[in-house]
């Protein structure tokens, strides 16, 4: 096998749990290969360079493995390596969501019922 299907290869990769929702991510616009956009049909070889956006976070990797056989994990991740560039990337940003989360003031969800009363005094006076 030299050639297979982008969205056969993120599905069997376990980048996406279905064919469909890979479908669905590069015609978002959320994988790019080579840096640009692609259709679903394009035919991937080997050392090609795909960057995948998934949620917050942005995955560039090369791909050193074909198959269209959604197998386990550990057989998955024989299909690519990411950057070093990338893995730092995520880290790092990772680490901000972090840091930006716990210095925001978290709520201790609905006000009981004396906090109730007092913000219905301080609204009507």
């Amino acid at each position: 096998m030299d050639k297979v299907r982008i969205d056969k290869w993120l599905w069997a990769a376990r980048f996406f749990k279905t064919r469909s929702l890979a479908k669905a991510a590069i015609e978002g616009g959320k994988v790019h290969i080579d840096g640009n956009k692609s259709k679903a049909s394009r035919q991937l070889e080997l050392g090609t360079i795909l960057t995948i956006r998934q949620g917050f976070d942005s995955k560039t990797v090369e791909v050193i493995g074909l198959s269209e056989q959604r197998r386990g994990a550990p057989e998955a991740l024989l299909l690519y390596r990411e950057t070093d560039e990338s893995i730092a990337l995520r880290e790092k940003n990772a680490a901000e969501r972090k840091a930006f989360n716990q210095s925001s003031p978290t709520s201790d969800g609905r006000p009981n019922k004396k906090q109730r009363r007092q913000i219905h005094r301080f609204l009507t006076n």
